[in-house]
């Protein structure tokens, strides 16, 4: 079962119905140009954008899982492919060998 991965359970994603976010980064946008042009303080990090991140970049067994994810998928399809192949192979010629 080395070829499969379990899925994850669907995380939680709640959508604002009254929000426009057309505005907000309109918003962000002039805050951070009037920033540049020291008309406002310098605008401190939030708690959630300080602490983003963090953990995974601060152990390498996770670093190293985040960037070979394409890798296991790309190994897994030619595993497969194999398969397919040697599969295809004996319906039509009748043997294993080739």
């Amino acid at each position: 079962m080395a070829f499969f991965k379990m899925r994850a359970p669907r995380k939680f994603e709640h959508k604002y119905i009254y929000v426009d976010e057309r505005r907000e980064k309109l918003e962000k946008i002039e805050s951070n140009a009037k920033r540049d042009l020291g008309l406002l303080p310098p605008e401190e990090l939030s708690y959630k954008e300080r602490i983003q991140g963090a953990f995974v970049n601060s152990t390498t067994h996770l670093r190293r899982r985040k960037q070979n994810r394409g890798y296991l998928k790309t190994q897994t399809i030619i595993v497969m492919l194999l398969i397919a192949i040697f599969v295809l192979h004996y319906l039509l010629t009748g043997s294993w060998s080739f």
